[in-house]
């Protein structure tokens, strides 16, 4: 028996402790729609921000000595979640736009098979995000 999924989208949650650079990243620079936030227990805050159907969850959190960092280096680097894919048809002006901004791109538009284009930026925190265009 497989998973009964109620949502045809998932939810992605992105701790950080810089979060005005963050917020400003995904809701003014890639335009992603913010829709709420709330405390969350034990400190911080929680950004809601829609990118299409999915819900990106911007938790800051407390700057704690404790807390470890992502692992550096993008998608080869390191076990588990290495990026997050957005499926886009603005690939050339949105990846234009993070250049203009200072945002890393880490690989610059390509095409990756016939009639797909990618590109993979960096955030603030240097979380890879991947620009794909079909077509």
């Amino acid at each position: 028996m497989g998973i009964a999924l109620t949502k045809q989208s998932i939810d992605l949650g992105i701790n950080t402790t810089n979060g005005p650079a963050m917020l400003a990243f995904y809701r003014d620079l890639l335009g992603l729609k913010f829709v709420g936030e709330m405390a969350m227990p034990g400190g911080g805050v929680m950004h809601r921000l829609m990118c299409g159907d999915s819900l990106i969850k911007l938790r800051v959190m407390p700057a704690e000595p404790t807390l470890t960092p992502a692992a550096p280096g993008g998608i080869q680097s390191a076990a588990g979640f290495r990026y997050w894919t957005m499926t886009i048809s603005n690939i050339t002006e949105m990846v234009k736009a993070c250049t203009d901004a200072g945002t890393p791109v880490v690989v610059p538009e390509k095409e990756f098979r016939p009639g797909i284009r990618i590109a993979i930026v960096t955030d603030p925190d240097g979380n890879w995000v991947e620009f794909l265009s079909l077509g």
